[in-house]
């Protein structure tokens, strides 16, 4: 009895697992804990930590060739997931508020000097160009664009830039905040913002239609993104096709974000995140979302004086992609200051616009470096 006792334990994971393994599953459990307790984006970061989990847990066979996760996974190496996400994104953003208040454009463009200071920073650590452009996309904090731009790219880095966007996306709450507090001070929180005009219904139908001919013309790259994305707004715009927008907005995108965070936390084995160029990735990552939130809100800066404290200078801190997230972190920041303080929409005029602009700049990385 006793040997059979030893022949089971040295066959099963027991013993395949090393302390690499039990330092990832200890890692993915502190994000489920993030996710369930602390509901940190529990969307993107449940199905992440679990995807985690799964594969650090030896001999299972999931991400080998033939494997469940593996078969997966080539929704994402094929690019895809992320205009399937764009098209979910498109069914489910008002743009009303950016076309209310265009400066806000301005705002989403300024976020994205993340993407090019991480690019020159990946360059500088001696990352080949096509990786730089990859690491750099993830300062859009705009997972489906880093996943879309990276498998074109460099589709050997797809795991690591894939996690690395990803995780920031769902730590938005965690990281946005003490770099809004350390740019500006407590009077400019505290500026309230006038209500913002109506957008007619034929602004908002001929917006995705305006943009997705102006966007294709100049970037052409950016088709299958900006096509998807404006697509999916349109037929919410329209108004006669609720089915379509009900699939879009619901079952289409939660599916296929349960498949990419499964599949994306599915390649952070040990092997792979413990390794130093990894590490390397995902430190020049947070740098390149750090740098946008505070290029967008150094821009809310200077335009509030401009406007002479018309502006809530955190609202550029929403320019970065992450919808809806980062908008949600402004309103919060608000109410914490004032509670009868409500920058939500304003906050989301350039949320949406840093969605346009992630995916311009893919298109701009694709077309220099594809």
């Amino acid at each position: 009895m006793l040997d059979i006792l030893k022949d089971f334990l040295a066959t099963g994971g027991i013993a395949a697992m090393g302390w690499q393994d039990l330092l990832m599953i200890f890692i993915s459990l502190f994000f489920l804990y993030l996710a369930i307790y602390k509901k940190y984006e529990p969307y993107l970061l449940l199905p992440i930590a679990f995807g985690m989990l799964l594969v650090n847990l030896p001999l299972n066979g999931l991400m080998e060739e033939g494997g469940l996760l593996s078969m997966l996974y080539k929704g994402i190496e094929y690019g895809i997931y992320p205009p399937l996400i764009f098209l979910g994104v498109g069914a489910s953003t008002d743009f009303g508020p950016l076309i209310a208040n265009p400066k806000s454009m301005l705002l989403g463009a300024a976020a994205q000097v993340g993407i090019f200071l991480a690019f020159l920073g990946a360059i500088a650590f001696g990352y080949p160009a096509l990786e730089a452009a990859s690491i750099g996309i993830i300062g859009g904090a705009d997972g489906p664009t880093a996943i879309y731009v990276t498998s074109l790219l460099a589709d050997h880095m797809l795991g690591p830039i894939a996690l690395a966007a990803y995780s920031y996306m769902a730590l938005v709450p965690v990281i946005q905040p003490p770099i809004i507090r350390a740019l500006t001070t407590k009077e400019e929180r505290l500026i309230k913002m006038t209500q913002l005009r109506h957008v007619s219904k034929m602004e908002k139908i001929l917006f995705p239609i305006v943009v997705t001919i102006l966007v294709i013309i100049l970037v052409p790259s950016a088709s299958p993104l900006i096509g998807m994305l404006m697509f999916g707004n349109l037929i919410k715009e329209s108004g006669i096709v609720p089915n379509l927008v009900e699939v879009a907005r619901n079952a289409l995108m939660y599916g296929v974000t349960i498949l990419i965070g499964l599949t994306v936390g599915a390649k952070a084995d040990a092997a792979t995140l413990l390794n130093p160029k990894t590490l390397g990735i995902i430190a020049l990552g947070l740098v390149a979302f750090s740098v946008g939130t505070a290029g967008g809100v150094l821009l809310g800066k200077l335009m509030s004086k401009l406007t002479k404290g018309q502006i809530n200078p955190m609202i550029g801190a929403a320019g970065v992609s992450a919808v809806p997230m980062a908008a949600r972190v402004v309103q919060k920041m608000g109410q914490e200051e004032d509670p009868s303080n409500f920058l939500l929409m304003h906050a989301m005029g350039p949320n949406v616009a840093g969605v346009i602009g992630s995916a311009v700049a893919a298109g701009i990385l694709i077309n220099f470096f594809g």
